[in-house]
């Protein structure tokens, strides 16, 4: 009996080895094998005394097909494997606008932003759990996973990103340095499939796509300040040079209390673009928060500067009103 799988990274001709054992492409040798143990355990025709012959014919294949050659290439840490996982990587963030998603959890994947790792992993543990349990299923549930293998390599930028052989250390030629980063997932149709822009529009829309999630995190409903700093960072992987990423990042962590490292992004931001409103009006604040601070700086005269007294609701304070007002004040439309 021979086994076809059509979807995810099979579909590109490439045998998704990570994706028959149930473990994400990052999964260090002892992950490999300890699930590699628990799905022969499962699958071996003694195991298998209760169901009928028909299934423990098609368990054996299973494990002696798919299983044990899946185990052989990974607990190995077989080079070419794994620098071809590297090559398929980049290969998919260059061909973002050709491919297409059919499972609910990869398409929930694309859409995850910073939490891309945590999504992807819990994702692929709940199919892995009932992976090998319907065995007329198995071939499914491969296909499901390896889905997500393939959002989270594209979304990775294809640069080999989170790809680990059995020894746990990223293989020679599956981090070429490659800058092309996957499209926004807004721009998915229904059929899951990406943009076709060029490399840097599927940047762009993907910088975009974290300070809007960054944004909406900042709003007075939601004041989550921890996860826009998260949103913001992973923005900023993609393009250092963006004055909405460091005004936003310095006001994030003025709200936490951090002026030290808001000071830093304000800074750069104003570098970027000096008229930059938010980084204006944030430094505003650095400036009379440091003024309240120090009881007023030395004038040439010899006498103290009085600080400004502040208006109504802009104290240093209360960064939730005043020259914060208007940024994040409302709720989001």
């Amino acid at each position: 009996m021979s086994f076809q799988i059509e979807r995810g990274l099979f579909k590109f001709d490439f045998t998704d080895y990570h994706a028959i054992l149930g473990i994400p492409v990052n999964a260090d040798v002892k992950e490999v094998r300890k699930r590699y143990l628990k799905i022969a355990r499962n699958l071996h025709p003694d195991s298998k005394k209760a169901g009928s012959d028909a299934d423990k014919k098609l368990a054996n294949q299973l494990l002696s097909k798919l299983v044990n050659p899946a185990y052989e290439i990974l607990s190995q840490g077989n080079r070419d494997y794994f620098v071809s996982l590297g090559h398929m990587g980049r290969r998919l963030a260059a061909e973002g606008g050709k491919i297409s998603i059919a499972s609910e959890a990869a398409k929930q994947l694309a859409r995850s932003g910073a939490n891309l790792d945590n999504v992807y992993k819990s994702s692929l543990q709940n199919i892995a759990a009932i992976q090998y349990e319907s065995l007329d299923q198995a071939l499914e549930k491969i296909a499901e996973i390896s889905e997500l293998n393939l959002v989270y390599l594209m979304l990775k930028g294809g640069k080999g990103e989170g790809i680990k052989n059995a020894s746990g250390k990223t293989p020679t030629g599956a981090s070429a340095a490659d800058e092309r980063t996957p499209a926004s997932s807004s721009s998915q149709g229904t059929s899951g499939g990406y943009s076709s822009k060029g490399p840097e529009s599927y940047r762009a829309a993907r910088v975009d796509d974290y300070i809007r999630r960054a944004e909406g995190y900042m709003a007075q409903d939601k004041n989550n300040f921890a996860a826009a700093v998260l949103e913001l960072r992973e923005a900023l992987k993609l393009d250092q040079r963006n004055s909405t990423c460091h005004s936003l990042l310095g006001i994030a962590y003025l709200k936490q209390n951090q002026p030290g490292m808001a000071r830093v992004h304000i800074n750069q931001a104003l570098q970027l673009n000096p008229k930059d409103e938010k980084a204006l009006k944030a430094k505003e604040y650095l400036e009379r928060l440091a003024q309240k601070n120090t009881g007023g700086q030395k004038n040439t005269g010899g006498n103290p500067t009085v600080p400004p007294k502040p208006d109504k609701g802009k104290s240093p304070d209360n960064p939730s009103g005043g020259l914060f007002g208007g940024l994040f004040g409302g709720k989001k439309k």
